[in-house]
């Protein structure tokens, strides 16, 4: 390619860009990476309008080797959005990446309508709109993959605090039954609940139930305590249920000691002590003189 020759492409994307769309849109339209249960096509055509109408501008101003200069970043920022929908909607990476990559062909075949006796410069322009849109798509893929690390980090939260109910079991006592692993991203979620369902109920007990969870270690018991430490700073006191022979052994194995912190085997032992501790107690209803006499 002949260095510092003026590039002829600006000026074509600007004569040409009303046909330029007419047959980009129709490459993507025919293209198998077209996803038509994604996206309509009204909206096709308005983001590749937009598009195409950013390219042009920025060209214009700007220098096409260079996509990180300030000329391009309404293309970069339209670019953005258009990963962004596409990757909440279901797209794949390469599907994203073809929406820019599908107008080479259309940009080339223009190329060489205009420049048909010129070999030389049909040659150095179409490298020079290869190398621009191969940028173009390749930062696609890149804010695409962000957008669905987003989506993927959302969901995964979502789930956490799906998985971490706060119940509550009696007037002034809580329950948090866990079941799965206790990580320190997972204890975090935790906290943040059960603090949050202390304030808004006022209560003065935590049941917090690891029957679900499948092993205890170190981290494990260290996570519990933080728990324990944030829920006493709040008010309330805590009781760990679901302390199997297996788990007690472990703990004590590990060293790990959970100081004043109530412990008992199952949800129900630890509801019986919620409840003296708080003054309040279940009686059995006696069965009706009729269903006695019966």
């Amino acid at each position: 390619m002949k260095q510092g020759a003026a590039s002829r492409i600006p000026a074509l994307l600007k004569s040409h860009e009303k046909d330029l769309l007419a047959d980009w849109v129709k490459e993507q339209l025919g293209s198998t990476s077209q996803r038509p249960d994604l996206i309509k096509e009204s909206e096709l055509r308005e983001q590749s309008r937009a598009f195409l109408a950013a390219v042009q501008a920025a060209a214009q101003r700007g220098t096409l080797e260079d996509i990180g200069g300030g000329e391009w970043a309404a293309v970069k920022e339209m670019l953005n959005d258009v990963s962004r929908l596409r990757a909440q909607a279901g797209f794949s990476p390469s599907e994203t990446a073809m929406f820019v990559l599908s107008l080479k062909q259309p940009l080339f075949s223009r190329l060489k309508s205009e420049l048909k006796g010129d070999a030389d410069a049909l040659a150095d322009e179409t490298w020079r709109a290869s190398v621009l849109l191969d940028k173009l798509g390749l930062y696609t893929t890149e804010v695409f993959q962000r957008s669905r690390e987003d989506v993927i980090g959302r969901q995964q939260k979502e789930l956490l605090e799906l998985s971490t109910p706060v119940v509550e079991l009696w007037e002034d006592v809580l329950a948090l039954p866990l079941v799965g692993t206790l990580d320190s991203e997972r204890t975090q979620v935790v906290m943040e609940s059960l603090l949050q369902k202390i304030v808004e109920s006022s209560a003065s007990i935590a049941i917090i139930d690891i029957t679900g969870v499948p092993t205890v270690d170190t981290l494990v018991a260290q996570h519990l305590l933080k728990t324990v430490a944030a829920t006493r700073l709040m008010g309330a006191d805590c009781i760990i249920s679901g302390i199997r022979p297996q788990i007690a052994q472990t703990i004590v194995h590990l060293g790990v000691n959970l100081g004043e912190v109530i412990t008992k085997a199952s949800l129900a032992d630890a509801f019986k002590v919620a409840l003296q501790r708080t003054g309040a107690r279940v009686v059995k209803v006696h069965e009706a003189p009729d269903a006695q006499a019966a």
